[in-house]
């Protein structure tokens, strides 16, 4: 079988498990009815947890149920947006910026600034205003939280800052998801400022967060956007390997820049070389800064990052053979990461493998169902663009 025969059959399976068990379970158990929102977690038997409630999970649910509904899933999708829409409006603070923390009954339990919040907020407004739920009004609103974000947190440099007053050490994940959202919103919105933005966090990428002499994406930097060395703020995350270089492509490719390409294949030969466990054939959690290995554990979360960067640089690949082996790449990584679906309970997951090849066995988070339904989302673009008939060349 072909790599390209592989992955469509992989892809098959895994949408089937979607709209069979997964979403039919997050879209009623893991869905607070009652009081708003969306629970975190599921227990090992499937029952809820009762815990407090973080905003990027809402802003999560809203795009994974925006993708459901864009992917065909039958189920009550436009119901579930605006579920996620009106139980967001709790999150929003008087000044206008995202409250971390709520308890069930809506009360505040941490209101510090967090920017990673503050993306995922952008990222399911994207995705909720693309399916054509409210979409002027929805941009508006994220617009003006876009607004307030480069008002009072701007970086002097490029980027962001952790907080106001400063709080060190400054880091890349958050940026990752911003440029996520605005990448998302350029391809929806006339505003120029969004593909500004993602212009602003990309160059910053290539220019701080990439160590030029392994290639490897790091986390942690000081004030000035240089890197921390020292352990264990030197610490390089396979999952994000993958993840950076799927946007840097997509990025790259929309400019025409073929050093954020070349910088997104390099980060994917250090996922997949390094930062993948050869014996049970999944990406690790931890590498050190000279890509050792840190954390034996395998979350669930970077092998869905895999299939997306592999699925990517399918169509991306300058010739068959190499398209071939991105699609293999991809096909091997769907089957890792269905080894987390072999759970008692229909359409949940475990969320970590150990180092004797067996899951752990903890609560499901409702946050990693974004991960996997945007890594199906991925492969179903990409088998559509590999699939399609040639352009034809108009002279």
């Amino acid at each position: 079988m072909s790599g390209m025969q592989e992955l469509i059959s992989e892809f098959e399976v895994i949408k089937a498990w979607l709209f069979e068990a997964a979403l039919p379970l997050w879209s009623t158990t893991a869905v607070d009815f009652e009081k708003g929102g969306f629970f975190e977690r599921l227990a090992i038997d499937g029952s809820v947890i009762e815990e407090p409630r973080r905003a990027r999970v809402t802003g999560r649910q809203i795009y994974a149920f925006a993708i459901a509904e864009r992917l065909g899933w039958a189920g009550p999708t436009r119901d579930l947006i605006r579920h996620g829409l009106v139980s967001l409006e709790r999150f929003i603070g008087p000044k206008g910026f995202v409250i971390r923390l709520l308890d069930a009954e809506g009360r505040v339990l941490d209101d510090a600034f967090d920017l990673y919040d503050h993306a995922f907020i952008l990222f399911g407004l994207a995705a909720a205003a693309g399916v054509g739920e409210q979409p002027a009004h929805l941009e508006g609103v994220a617009e003006a939280l876009r607004g307030r974000i480069q008002a009072e947190f701007a970086h002097p440099k490029a980027g962001f800052e952790e907080g106001n007053p400063r709080i060190l050490p400054l880091k890349a994940n958050p940026h990752m998801h911003m440029l996520e959202a605005c990448l998302a919103w350029e391809a929806i919105s006339d505003d120029p400022a969004w593909g500004a933005l993602a212009d602003e966090i990309a160059e910053l990428c290539l220019s701080s967060f990439i160590e030029p002499v392994t290639g490897a994406l790091r986390e942690y930097f000081d004030g000035d956007w240089r890197r921390v060395e020292t352990a264990p703020d030197d610490v390089v995350e396979p999952g994000h390997q993958f993840e950076w270089a799927w946007l840097l492509m997509r990025w790259g490719r929309s400019r025409g820049r073929h050093d954020a390409v070349a910088a997104g294949v390099r980060l994917i030969l250090v996922g997949e070389g390094p930062g993948v466990d050869a014996a049970r054939g999944l990406a690790l959690n931890e590498l050190n800064g000279d890509l050792t290995v840190r954390d034996t554990l395998c979350r669930l979360w970077p092998q869905t990052e895999r299939i997306k960067a592999h699925c990517l640089a399918m169509t991306e690949a300058r010739s068959e053979a190499a398209a071939a082996h991105a699609a293999e790449r991809a096909a091997v990584a769907i089957r890792g990461l269905r080894r987390y679906f072999e759970h008692p309970v229909p359409g949940a997951w475990h969320e970590h493998i150990g180092p004797d090849g067996r899951p752990l066995e903890a609560p499901s988070r409702t946050s990693s169902l974004y991960h996997i339904i945007c890594a199906i989302n991925e492969v179903a673009d990409q088998l559509g663009v590999a699939m399609a008939p040639p352009r034809l060349r108009v002279s």
